[in-house]
């Protein structure tokens, strides 16, 4: 029953990134394995992330279960779509039973998709990651496939205007090779490891985009350290 959800809402994200006339550049869906579960994990620089995130296992004909904080199933119009995808409702007060939905989605073969930095990251560096993504996979006996996207966040980000008008913003999408989680490793060095790569991969997707600011004004999408006016992660740190 999920699928006659699913497929439709794909169809219509489709149609609109259609529609802005993105471009979308995907490298690496071959990594996503064509059966059975993994934790599919990804940077976070976009309220859109989870739909891109998606579309980077699609060449696979894999569908996504993301988790996602509970409030966008209490939504109105996200929640019944949400819930419909078979997404998993994560309360930061009770997270043993998201993962516990997790566990059980990855168990039954499905692909689960995580952002380990939990929240977007406004300097559009890479957080600190969380190890539950590292532990799903080892409890789960899956492997962990990293990705990155660039791009996202010139279309709809924390503190910005979304730009939903016909602008040929590029996407950019990396996806990086499978990585095993040992069950007899700790988590925190797995977690290390995965950041790594999923740096390596943000790194490639940046070096590869297109495009660069079309004037002063339009820095502010550009990391500092790359000589954008996005804010740092210590000046985000001092803001509270």
């Amino acid at each position: 029953m999920a699928e006659l959800v699913y497929r439709p809402v794909i169809g219509a994200a489709r149609t609109l990134f259609k529609a802005l006339d993105l471009k979308i550049d995907t490298q690496g869906s071959e990594h996503i394995p064509k059966t059975g579960g993994a934790v599919l994990v990804s940077n976070h620089i976009s309220y859109l992330d989870f739909i891109f995130t998606g579309l980077g296992a699609l060449p696979q004909k894999r569908l996504v279960r993301f988790m996602a904080k509970e409030s966008v199933f209490r939504h109105k119009i996200s929640g019944p779509l949400m819930r419909g995808m078979k997404h998993i409702p994560v309360d930061r007060n009770q997270g043993e039973d998201a993962y516990a939905q997790a566990l059980r989605s990855l168990r039954s073969g499905e692909i689960v998709g995580v952002f380990p930095e939990a929240t977007i990251s406004q300097s559009f560096t890479l957080k600190s990651f969380k190890s539950g993504a590292a532990r799903l996979a080892q409890e789960a006996g899956v492997p962990l496939i990293p990705m990155a996207l660039w791009g996202t966040q010139r279309i709809w980000t924390k503190g910005r205007p979304r730009n939903f008008q016909r602008s040929h913003i590029p996407i950019t999408i990396r996806v990086g090779e499978p990585m095993e989680a040992p069950s007899d490793q700790y988590a925190g060095a797995i977690t290390r490891r995965l950041r790594e790569r999923v740096q390596e991969l943000l790194e490639a997707a940046q070096r590869a985009y297109p495009v660069r600011p079309k004037d002063a004004s339009d820095t502010w999408w550009v990391p500092a350290h790359l000589g954008g006016t996005a804010p740092t992660p210590a000046e985000l740190r001092e803001l509270g």
